[in-house]
């Protein structure tokens, strides 16, 4: 697994970045409205947001037209496989079964998620032998 030297989002900036992430190219109005329909917020609470975030190098600012177009720099996916990869070597000991079962006990599975993970697994292992 390749390591990134993309800084860990905050919890905050990980909103904004879900939101870049559904949206794609937004200003900071759409990420604005798209988060204050589920908790309240300032928009000056968000363009400060994205612009440390630009400075952090996890979004990215086009400056081309008026309202400056923001969009992520890093693929979701990435991201995930990069917290993983901390939560998994921080809290877990690198033991990958730990965290499966950690995540399992954490909250009720359906059973349609159950017979996911179990189809994940049978392609993992036929990919990885």
């Amino acid at each position: 697994m390749a390591k990134t030297n993309q800084p860990r989002p905050t919890d905050a900036e990980l909103e904004i970045l879900n939101v870049l992430w559904q949206r794609g190219a937004s200003t900071v109005r759409d990420v604005f409205e798209a988060l204050s329909k589920t908790k309240p917020i300032g928009y000056t609470t968000v363009l400060k947001f994205m612009q440390i975030m630009a400075e952090k190098g996890l979004v990215r600012r086009d400056e081309e037209q008026r309202a400056h177009v923001y969009t992520a720099t890093v693929p979701q996916v990435e991201t995930q496989r990069q917290m993983v990869s901390d939560l998994l070597r921080r809290a877990f000991d690198n033991s990958a079964s730990q965290l499966v079962m950690q995540a399992l006990a954490n909250k009720k599975t359906s059973p349609q998620e159950l017979a996911e993970i179990r189809r994940l697994l049978d392609a993992y292992e036929r990919g990885n032998q």
